[in-house]
């Protein structure tokens, strides 16, 4: 690959061809620069307008590098003992008169490549993302606690559970003081009222994996249902847990939750709970009503 031409090289050029014509005394006047300085580039130039580049001031050799013997040293006992670390090696060549340091050692042996490479991960391949077909098939459930900064007393602590159809993304929302399996069970009577009122019936929740939703990952729990998933099978919904720490498969619902950091939580504050569940009214009637690209530019309420 060539070197591009700086201004610096075009510069010299000119020089030189002044310098060739009107000679160098005359060249070193007009561009005030020494002789010693013109014969020097004299010199190197070749004719081709590359070779007046700056070269590498890169020393050769220095009073302290390795030695052939060192290097023959370090490569016989690297392939005599492929398995040892840097620091083992460093010692055992120390014991046959290695005196560099292990820095050294670590230069010496990357520069033609004697560290085993790293394996390259595989790539993700994400899986076909199954298609809803119609609206209640499948709803994700999540909580989310509000930001610290949003709340005016410091002990106050608000959650804001979330339900969205993955369908028509037709989002509900509720606040609660606490996240526990009882809220949960709680909200989940109220969504599929919300739901059942505006002509959905609710087929599959979709939640995480967290202690509100499953007992999954309690050895001592295991086996016992909690509050939320007893209150789904009463209601005939099937419950639906992602992968352990993907959510991703929940992409829907945590997109809506960073649209409410940036809409919501951004620009208030709340004084109390009762203040969070007035705000979130709000809030979803704004969600609901705001059209969206995936829904061909239509708001969920149009769907």
């Amino acid at each position: 690959m060539k070197k591009s031409i700086t201004q610096e090289m075009a510069y010299r050029q000119s020089l030189m061809k002044y310098a060739e014509k009107y000679g160098v005394s005359r060249a070193s006047r007009k561009y005030n620069k020494s002789r010693s300085y013109i014969y020097f580039w004299r010199v190197r130039r070749d004719g081709s307008v590359e070779s007046l580049a700056c070269q590498s001031r890169h020393p050769h050799s220095h009073p302290k590098q390795h030695t052939e013997a060192e290097l023959k040293l370090i490569r016989d006992m690297h392939h005599r003992n492929p398995q040892f670390g840097l620091v083992e090696l460093w010692h055992r060549l120390k014991q046959r008169g290695y005196t560099p340091r292990p820095e050294s050692l670590f230069r010496v042996m990357r520069k033609p490549g004697m560290f085993p490479q790293k394996e390259k991960k595989k790539a993700y391949t994400p899986k076909p993302y199954q298609q809803m077909t119609h609206s209640g098939e499948r709803i994700q459930v999540d909580v989310k606690v509000a930001p610290r900064r949003c709340i005016a007393d410091p002990e106050l602590l608000l959650f804001q559970y979330t339900a969205i159809d993955a369908f028509s993304r037709l989002r509900f929302l509720a606040a609660y003081p606490e996240q526990s399996t009882c809220s949960s069970a709680d909200f989940l009577k109220r969504l599929v009222k919300w739901y059942a009122h505006r002509g959905i019936r609710v087929e599959c929740v979709q939640t995480d994996n967290d202690f509100e939703f499953t007992n999954c990952f309690y050895n001592s729990k295991r086996d016992i249902p909690t509050l939320f998933e007893k209150t789904a099978a009463g209601l005939g919904i099937r419950h639906k847990l992602i992968r352990p720490y993907t959510p991703r498969h929940n992409s829907k619902l945590e997109r809506s939750h960073c649209k409410d950091n940036e809409e919501f939580y951004a620009s208030y504050k709340f004084f109390s709970f009762h203040n969070l569940q007035k705000q979130l009214t709000v809030r979803q009637r704004q969600y609901n009503t705001f059209p969206m690209r995936p829904l061909n530019w239509c708001s969920t309420n149009q769907v």
